[in-house]
């Protein structure tokens, strides 16, 4: 009798386990299922979009390039605008882009469906090689503006000059802004137009790129230049959260210009592209700003510089051409009469009387039209930005002087070529 019990005893108990052990598993399994699902359902789904940041896998894309005197309705009429049509596009538009603006050149981008009636669903215009305006047109017009990806990558240059800064940069495949940035960092320094073969100069710059193309020069890391067998240097360095130049010493590399020149003078007249003239009655451009004073009051130069023009000239009247450097010139018209000895050749210094104002030429009242220039380009003395020329702070030194050392190790570094003429001091 006990061995009949002994064994029902033994059967009940792996009875037990196996049932134990199959809830064991069966739970691990709903657990793990369950996990698995939670991981599904919170796994991020990947959306794949273009540069301009929506989503073209199933649309046909068309690249072209503004023609001359294409319009934005020109450009759309081939194609079929669904809730919309290019009078309410412009119109909603107006506040992040003027379709009236859209270039000559300028690329833009058309995404259709692949339909019979070629169905725009959007409109991209690339405003340059990074900034673009993407015109969502599908249920309801949607424009907003964008930046492609820009990538940083350091470089540097180095030259020997035989002809000009240009012709050297070109030799050594590098971009003619390069050269546009070189002369405004030493433009108070060096005479660009005066450089001789021997001069050679370092550079280390930022590129940028989007993709694998190179849009643009970004900031300027430091820079050297050796001019008529003398060292320049270009440092960079934020102060009064400006990215500014000093040389070695600390010192701007630029000279500051007056605000006007005229003391206590009246602005009458502002720079615009479109300005009806008072004696001809047309509309033309006014590249200048008026200042209006009594006849014979003093007109001084804003800075130093050398006199290229000191003579009548029509609609200008009396008016005297002041070349600063190689980047920046003024203009100042409709003059009374010349100051002694001012004439061409004569160097001239910052705040010295060059002549009075009078109303010579086209003009109605006795006024000084003042004219600013920059790479030959009048731009509008009252707005153009120009960093501060004061030199680097005292409590500011030891930041400088680590960011100097930091920057001459690196265009140390940067060798030129074999046949130099003169080697940066050390």
């Amino acid at each position: 009798m006990s061995l009949f019990r002994s064994s029902d005893l033994i059967f009940r108990s792996v009875l037990l386990a196996t049932v134990i052990f199959l809830l064991i598993f069966l739970l691990k399994e709903l657990i793990g299922s369950k996990t698995e699902t939670n991981e599904l359902l919170s796994s991020p789904v990947l959306v794949n979009t273009n540069v301009f940041g929506f989503v073209d896998d199933t649309l046909n894309q068309t690249t072209e390039t503004v023609s001359n005197n294409e319009t934005l309705s020109e450009i759309l009429d081939p194609y079929f605008l669904q809730n919309t049509n290019v009078s309410k596009i412009a119109q909603i538009s107006r506040n992040i882009f003027d379709v009236r603006k859209i270039r000559s050149g300028n690329t833009y981008h058309l995404f259709t469906l692949n339909d019979s009636l070629s169905t725009l669903e959007y409109f991209v215009y690339e405003l340059n090689a990074i900034d673009y305006v993407v015109f969502d047109l599908r249920d309801s017009v949607n424009v907003y503006s964008g930046e492609k990806t820009v990538t940083i990558r350091k470089n540097s240059k180095s030259a020997i000059i035989k002809t000009s800064l240009f012709d050297a940069l070109i030799e050594n495949n590098a971009s003619i802004n390069l050269a546009v940035r070189l002369s405004k960092i030493f433009a108070w320094q060096i005479d660009f137009y005066r450089l001789q073969k021997g001069d050679n100069f370092k550079v280390i710059y930022e590129e940028e790129y989007v993709d694998d193309q190179m849009v643009g020069i970004g900031k300027v890391l430091g820079a050297y230049f050796s001019h008529y067998g003398k060292s320049y240097y270009a440092i960079p360095f934020i102060q009064d959260s400006v990215y500014q130049f000093f040389d070695e010493n600390g010192n701007s590399l630029r000279k500051e210009f007056l605000k006007m020149p005229i003391e206590f003078a009246r602005i009458t007249s502002r720079f615009s592209s479109r300005r009806l003239h008072p004696v001809l009655k047309v509309y033309r451009p006014h590249y200048g700003v008026d200042y209006a004073a009594p006849t014979g009051t003093p007109i001084k130069s804003v800075g130093d510089g050398t006199v290229e023009s000191a003579s009548y000239s029509g609609g200008n009247g009396n008016y005297v051409k002041i070349r600063h450097n190689s980047v920046y010139t003024t203009m100042y018209l409709h003059m009374s009469r010349f100051a002694k000895a001012i004439k061409r050749g004569t160097k001239v210094k910052q705040g010295q009387i060059i002549g009075y104002v009078g109303s010579t030429g086209l003009a109605t009242a006795p006024h000084c039209h003042y004219i600013f220039y920059v790479n030959g380009t009048p731009v509008d003395p009252l707005k153009v930005e120009l960093p501060p020329s004061h030199p680097v702070k005292a409590n500011l030194r030891n930041a400088y002087q680590i960011q100097k050392r930091l920057v001459m190790y690196e265009l140390e570094k940067v060798k030129l070529p074999a046949d130099s003429l003169d080697q940066p001091p050390a």
